[in-house]
């Protein structure tokens, strides 16, 4: 007997996850209250992710692909770098847009930098932003958008931007 098919992807659990946490913050977050933003059964979700933990390290881990995809996008969009590096900084800065949502984004973090596996996910999502921006940068130097300099440097200030 072959599984079902699933009716909700990953990627749309993910995206609720994400409005949860917008919501509610990470602390308050429930398999049954993201379930129901989805329309599933709270048990679909262990039955995929195994656990409220799971669902979140794999929402931080998407958050790479999501940087990855962001910077091919504004790439193919634009035909200068600077203006593909400022739409994609613009894109990746919306990501909260209010005081509540900023606010359970910062406890969110806290995961970060508190638990390993968490703190291991996050760093590789700004090695990649940062990475982005570099590239960009480096595309700017040679199609003399900018004049030459330290990419790398200008790259990690544009992220903490």
């Amino acid at each position: 007997m072959s599984p079902r098919p699933r009716t909700v992807s990953d990627a749309a659990i993910l995206a609720a996850t994400h409005r949860v946490i917008g919501r509610v913050g990470p602390n308050r977050l429930t398999l049954a209250e993201v379930a129901a933003e989805v329309g599933l059964a709270p048990a679909t979700l262990v039955q995929r992710f195994g656990s409220r933990r799971e669902l979140l390290l794999a929402l931080v881990q998407s958050g790479s692909e999501t940087v990855e995809e962001c910077f091919a996008r504004m790439r193919g969009d634009h035909a200068s770098p600077l203006a593909a590096l400022v739409e994609a900084a613009t894109v990746l800065s919306r990501v909260m847009r209010t005081p509540a949502e900023i606010a359970n984004g910062l406890a969110f973090l806290q995961m970060d930098v508190t638990d390993p596996d968490f703190q291991r996910l996050a760093e590789a999502h700004a090695r990649h932003t940062i990475e982005g921006y570099r590239r960009l940068l480096a595309e700017a130097v040679a199609a003399k958008e900018l004049r030459p300099t330290d990419t790398a440097r200008l790259a990690r200030a544009v992220s903490a931007v």
